[in-house]
């Protein structure tokens, strides 16, 4: 095996650490070192979910893992929502990481929000649960996501609402993600979603992104997690 790596993996709305189980299982054997840290107010932090809660809280999430423990050269791979979440982080972190990846995630300007970049089906959800005055937003089914079969009753069984301030925080980022020397997007290519498509024709156009395609649904971790960790020791 080549040098140890350090991942920091950090999981899409509604999911939680546990998400990363299988992929870590497999770098670990490798004799990597891995962090799947769960945001605050989900997986098994669900009980924390209050008012406030926001893409700024789990970018300090991620920011206090790497703070904390010492870490640095990482490989930072964010999945889904977590896109905004790791470009969060490169803007008070970019020194500690040595390659960043966006896997089937959004790809953030300054000025987004969640709530712009997703689909219509998840603001009319938005909507509904601020109308309400609930906390979150409920978690999209497994299936949506194209999860394989065998395992859509485990993801829809540990899936938890997102915290609303996610979805409408407004991002202010200075462009630190693009000075981070590896870049990397993995498109989940049987999943279809315009705002990916559209991510991922943008950095192809940019010399300094990899890009690759997996033949299955949104939650690559769960669906292909040997293809995955085969990538991410790739552009580590």
């Amino acid at each position: 095996m080549s040098t140890r790596k350090t991942f920091v993996l950090v999981h899409g709305a509604w999911h939680g650490g546990w998400c990363w189980r299988r992929v870590s299982d497999i770098l670990e054997k490798q004799g990597h070192k891995i962090f799947a840290p769960t945001l605050t107010g989900l997986g098994e932090r669900s009980h924390l979910l209050r008012a406030g809660v926001n893409v700024s809280t789990h970018v300090t999430d991620v920011v206090n893992v790497l703070k904390w423990e010492g870490l640095s050269d990482v490989v930072l791979c964010g999945h889904s929502y977590g896109g905004l979440v790791v470009s969060g982080v490169a803007e008070q972190a970019a020194d500690k990481i040595a390659s960043i990846v966006f896997l089937d995630a959004f790809v953030p300007d300054n000025g987004d929000s969640m709530a712009e970049l997703t689909n219509q089906a998840v603001r009319d959800q938005l909507k509904t649960a601020t109308e309400r005055g609930d906390l979150g937003v409920p978690p999209r089914s497994a299936a949506a996501f194209l999860v394989n079969e065998k395992d859509r009753a485990w993801v829809d069984a540990m899936c938890v609402p997102q915290p609303i301030g996610c979805m409408t925080e407004v991002l202010k980022l200075t462009g630190a993600r693009e000075k981070i020397g590896k870049k990397s997007y993995i498109r989940a290519g049987a999943y279809p979603n315009p705002g990916f498509d559209k991510a991922l024709e943008r950095v192809k156009a940019d010399k300094s992104w990899r890009v690759y395609s997996v033949p299955c649904g949104h939650d690559v971790m769960v669906d292909m997690p040997e293809r995955l960790a085969e990538i991410l020791v790739e552009v580590a």
